[in-house]
């Protein structure tokens, strides 16, 4: 792998260089629909979410699912997000920004918390896989914070020089920024994923519209 020891970019795949919004809000709605719950739009959606997600499920039912109904919904949401994702394409730039960075001389990786069995062939698939010295996806039960995957995900970094002083995580969500804080990274969010920018605003980090203005901050931040 060899050791890198300039800036990096760890970045968020579901909304940042995946662009799925169509994808998850069908499959939020279906899940949705597993309760009778009113179909949501995706300016609603962007409005409310959050993690972990049985409390976006809280904001809109006024109550926690109880645990039998957050395994149906969860179950309804991936089989038909995994049904939808094929009509899905990367963020436009993102694969010219991805190439840029690299052939700078700079590393990055993906940590998603989208499951990691269904992460690595996806990127794989996209072509992109060789810009990235790690990708990880979330291994355990889906609805958590990052912090905790993000934290194992540096610490494997670390082998190879990665320091988190030099790190910037590039998200769509506030749980980036929170997971970036936890292990003392940079962050910088963007506004075309799951979060509006007035959500986004509030969480002290910058906040920006493309991928190309965040790698611009993010190499900045990462000097």
């Amino acid at each position: 792998m060899g050791m890198h020891t300039g800036a990096h970019i760890v970045w968020d795949w579901n909304g940042t260089l995946f662009h799925d919004n169509d994808a998850i809000i069908g499959a939020t709605n279906a899940a949705f629909a597993e309760l009778g719950l009113t179909p949501i739009t995706l300016e609603q959606y962007r409005a409310l979410y959050c993690v972990p997600v049985p409390k976006f499920y809280e904001r809109l039912m006024g109550r926690l699912p109880t645990d039998a109904e957050w395994q149906v919904m969860d179950a309804t949401f991936q089989r038909h997000y995994t049904a939808h994702r094929g009509r899905c394409r990367l963020t436009e730039g993102a694969t010219e920004l991805l190439a840029g960075w690299r052939s700078a001389g700079r590393s990055q990786s993906i940590l998603s918390m989208y499951g990691h069995d269904e992460l690595v062939p996806l990127v794989k698939g996209l072509g992109i896989e060789t810009h990235f010295i790690r990708v990880d996806g979330r291994t355990g039960p889906s609805g958590g914070s990052k912090a905790e995957h993000m934290v194992r995900h540096l610490a494997e970094l670390a082998l190879t020089g990665v320091e988190p002083a030099r790190t910037v995580v590039i998200g769509d969500a506030a749980d980036d920024a929170v997971a970036a804080r936890h292990v003392g990274a940079a962050a910088v969010l963007y506004t075309g994923g799951s979060h509006s920018r007035a959500s986004l605003e509030g969480v002290g980090v910058p906040v920006v519209d493309t991928l190309g203005e965040a790698v611009v901050v993010a190499e900045r931040l990462a000097a």
